[in-house]
This record gives structure tokens, C-alpha cells and sequence, in this order.
């Protein structure tokens, strides 16, 4: 197993971390719904209507 030699300091540790953040997710409004969504992700609109791309996809009977 690979030791190191010395000890980082807080500052170099501190600066590797720094990428090490939760994104926020990417929201955008539909253009047939007007309702938020994630991005590249297929929604369902009021439980009945599968939307992607304001194209409606599947509808359940």
C-alpha cells in the first residue's frame, strides 16, 4: 500500500476538495406543459400523459 512520504497541508487538501460540490439540478419549462422538468428526462403531465421534448409520448386510456 502506498504511504506518503509527507503530510499534505490544509491548504493543498483544502484546494483538492474545492470540486467536491453538489450540483444543482438542471430544470426547464416545457413548451407544451409550461411545467419544470429535469433535462433529457421523459415527465408525466397529470398523471395520464407521458411528455419528452413537448411531444406528448404515451397516453394511458
Amino acid at each position: 500500500m502506498a504511504h506518503p512520504k509527507r503530510r499534505q497541508s490544509k491548504s493543498r487538501k483544502n484546494k483538492r476538495r474545492t470540486h467536491l460540490k453538489i450540483k444543482e439540478p438542471l430544470l426547464i419549462k416545457c413548451s407544451l406543459t409550461k411545467e419544470k422538468h429535469l433535462y433529457h428526462h421523459a415527465y408525466w403531465n397529470n398523471d395520464d400523459e407521458l411528455c419528452y421534448r413537448g411531444k406528448i409520448l404515451f397516453k394511458k386510456k
